[in-house]
C-alpha cells in the first residue's frame, strides 16, 4: 500500500515556524491501531488521516478525517483542521463547497471557510461547554507557578469546544516563562477534573495593535510543548469572552510557541449573547513544508 502524505506548518506564513503536521491521504481501510503506528512515525504532535468517500456522502456530511498524536486518537483538534483542510484545498479542490471545506472529525461536522488567495481559513468550533472552576493554589502548584503570578479577576475553568483545557490566565504574559507543568501529577488532577491539558495565557499589554498579540500562551504536553494549539485558543476566547476580558465579536491575536522557537499567530473571536458564548472561531495560515510517500506492506 503506497499513501500520499504532506507536511505542512499551520499557524503561520513562514516554513519551519508555527506547528508542524502529517496528512496522510486516502486511509480508508487502515485499522485504528496502523493509523497509531503511523502517527508515532512521524512524530509529530499530530498526524490526521483523511479517508475519503462516495462524493454525494462528503457533500452532505463532509470529508471524514481522524486525529492522533504520538500517543492517541483525538476526538478534535485545531492545527489539524485548519492543516488537513489546507491540504485538501491543494489537492482535493472538489472538496471545497463555494471557499469552505467541511471536516467530519470525531466531534461532529467542522467548516473550514478561506479567504483570500492563499491558504488563510477560519474554522468554526462547537459551542463552549464550562467545567469546573479550579483551585488556584493547586494550579501554580502544578504549572511550576506563584499564585500571585495568577490573575485574580479570572479563575482557572476547565472549557471545551471540543477537547476540554483548564485554561488558567496571568496578570502578564512575562510569566510565562516560568511555566513548568509537573505533568505526571498534573494528568491525573486533571482527568478527575474532566480536563486533558493547561492553557496558559498571559495579556502582553498591546492589544492587537498591528503585528502584535494582545495576548502570549503556552501549552505544555506528554513531556514537551505544543506550537499552537488550535482546539486550546477557542477554548480561551470563549473563556475570556464569556468573562469579558475580550470583546464579544471582536478577532483578538494570540502568539504560542516563541519559547520553543516556533511562533504561531492565532486569530480568534466568539460571541456572547446574555449568559452563553457562541460563534467561536479559531484562524491562521498554512504553509506546505513537503510532499512524500509512505510504503507499507
Amino acid at each position: 500500500m503506497d499513501l500520499d502524505y504532506f507536511i505542512v506548518d499551520v499557524f503561520t506564513e513562514t516554513a519551519l515556524k508555527g506547528n508542524p503536521l502529517a496528512v496522510v491521504m486516502n486511509t480508508a481501510g487502515l485499522s485504528t491501531e496502523r493509523m497509531q503506528a503511523i502517527a508515532r512515525e512521524f512524530n509529530l504532535s499530530e498526524t490526521t488521516f483523511v479517508e475519503r468517500r462516495a462524493p454525494a456522502v462528503e457533500r452532505t456530511e463532509g470529508v471524514r478525517v481522524r486525529i492522533f498524536t504520538t500517543d492517541e486518537e483525538l476526538n478534535f483538534a485545531g492545527h489539524p483542521t485548519l492543516g488537513t483542510a489546507s491540504v485538501l484545498k491543494m489537492h482535493a479542490p472538489e472538496t471545497l463547497d463555494g471557499d469552505t471545506v467541511t471536516l467530519a472529525e470525531n466531534v461532529g461536522a467542522i467548516p473550514v471557510r478561506f479567504s483570500g488567495a492563499g491558504l488563510f481559513a477560519e474554522m468554526v468550533q462547537k459551542d463552549p461547554e464550562f467545567g469546573a472552576e479550579l483551585d488556584r493554589a493547586e494550579v501554580a502548584r502544578l504549572t511550576g507557578l506563584e499564585i500571585e503570578d495568577l490573575d485574580p479577576a479570572l479563575p482557572p475553568q476547565v472549557v471545551s469546544t471540543g477537547t476540554a483545557f483548564a485554561i488558567v490566565a496571568l496578570r502578564s504574559a512575562d510569566a510565562l516563562k516560568r511555566l513548568r507543568v509537573n505533568q505526571q501529577q498534573a494528568t491525573v488532577w486533571l482527568r478527575e477534573r474532566n480536563a486533558r491539558w493547561f492553557y496558559v495565557l498571559g495579556p502582553t499589554g498591546k492589544q492587537n495593535v498591528g503585528s502584535e498579540p494582545a495576548w502570549r500562551a503556552r501549552m505544555q504536553f506528554y513531556g514537551g510543548e505544543d506550537a499552537a494549539t488550535g482546539s486550546a485558543a477557542g477554548c480561551a476566547i470563549s473563556y475570556l469572552v464569556m468573562r469579558d476580558a475580550a470583546k464579544s465579536g471582536t478577532r483578538t491575536h494570540i502568539r504560542q510557541g516563541v519559547e520553543v522557537g516556533r511562533p504561531s499567530d492565532l486569530f480568534v473571536s466568539a460571541q456572547k449573547q446574555s449568559a452563553r458564548v457562541t460563534d467561536v472561531r479559531v484562524a491562521g495560515s498554512t504553509v506546505l513544508v513537503a510532499v512524500g510517500k509512505l510504503f507499507l506492506e
